[in-house]
């Protein structure tokens, strides 16, 4: 995809805040000196089988890319592939409740939005929001000496190939619900309080792909350790099952190259490290002399983060794995 994109002409309107320049988490847009509007898009297939847990999941994973800058969602317009042929409406139904339910309680609006008919249910939001353009946290401010905090434990995707290969169990499935359909909000607030250097919310590309991402756009190296990494329950268990997702192995071959793993890493970290998350958590980059209000503050909510590494000054772009 990065491919393709750097073959389109690049946006020169002097508005343009943020584009995919830099792999940016939202597209951001100038309309006055203080204000800017800021817009991000995604949708899923279902990753669990509750229709109305479903559309939940996927409004909160679609206002992640938001909170993950410090933006204040607005309205949203939904986005909807649905089988209308060999499943009732009624389906169709819950999971917008479920999305609509979700963007009431970011204190927003759902405002409309467009379907078609397609072979399986597919579900998202486009998500609209505001900030000043002078406030807002990029992915690309990460300092050396930077403490790297982590919201939301990994392992969605490996739990979530889980449930549809049978193997999950319902406390686990619950958790996994619960989790994914907790929004950012809090922990974008008290990153907002705390002040930090930069962000990104942990999506597709897995944790350490998005590391990789806000090193390489903010010129620096870094270094995880992969015992501090929250994982989900059972997600160890599953993976010696080989309950691996296909997105999760294809990161783990793209980072190949970019990621330095220490020799007393065991090989079932590479896969969690790697995982493509669904509504992931925020990974922030944190001024060390801030890292301990921001921990305190974080842990006042349901989403309390863990330190799991730091920033290095270079190579640029490049990820060490201790233990």
């Amino acid at each position: 995809m990065a491919q393709v994109l750097r073959s389109l002409q690049k946006p020169t309107d002097p508005n343009v805040v943020s584009g995919y320049d830099g792999h940016s988490d939202s597209a951001i847009y100038r309309v006055a000196d203080n204000l800017a509007i800021v817009q991000s898009v995604d949708y899923i297939t279902p990753i669990v089988d509750d229709p109305y847990q479903f559309g939940a999941i996927a409004a909160a994973n679609a206002l992640s890319d938001l909170y993950a800058i410090g933006a204040r969602p607005v309205i949203a317009l939904n986005l909807v592939g649905f089988p209308a042929k060999t499943l009732p409406l009624s389906v169709l139904n819950e999971i917008m409740r479920g999305g609509a339910d979700k963007i009431i309680e970011a204190g927003a609006s759902v405002l409309g939005g467009h379907s078609i008919d397609d072979h399986e249910p597919k579900y998202g939001l486009a998500v609209t929001g505001l900030i000043n353009p002078d406030k807002r946290i990029s992915n690309s401010g990460a300092k050396p000496g930077d403490t790297l905090l982590l919201t939301k434990p990994l392992g969605t995707g490996i739990v979530a190939t889980a449930i549809d290969r049978k193997l999950a169990g319902s406390d686990l499935i619950e958790r996994l619900t619960a989790q994914m359909s907790q929004l950012n909000r809090e922990a974008a607030a008290a990153m907002l309080a705390a002040g930090v250097h930069a962000c990104t919310d942990v999506s597709g590309f897995g944790l350490l792909g998005h590391l990789r991402e806000m090193a390489a756009a903010s010129g620096v190296g870094a270094r995880a350790n992969w015992k501090a990494v929250p994982v989900l329950d059972a997600v160890w268990d599953l993976i010696r099952q080989d309950c691996i997702p296909d997105g999760t192995q294809n990161n783990l071959d793209y980072l190949t190259g970019f990621v330095d793993w220490s020799q007393d890493v065991p090989e079932g970290a590479y896969t969690v490290l790697c995982d493509a998350q669904t509504s992931g958590g925020l990974l922030m980059a944190v001024p060390p002399e801030k890292s301990a209000a921001l921990l305190a503050a974080l842990a006042k909510t349901a989403t309390p983060g863990e330190v799991i590494g730091e920033i290095i000054p270079a190579p640029r772009g490049q990820i060490q794995v201790i233990a």
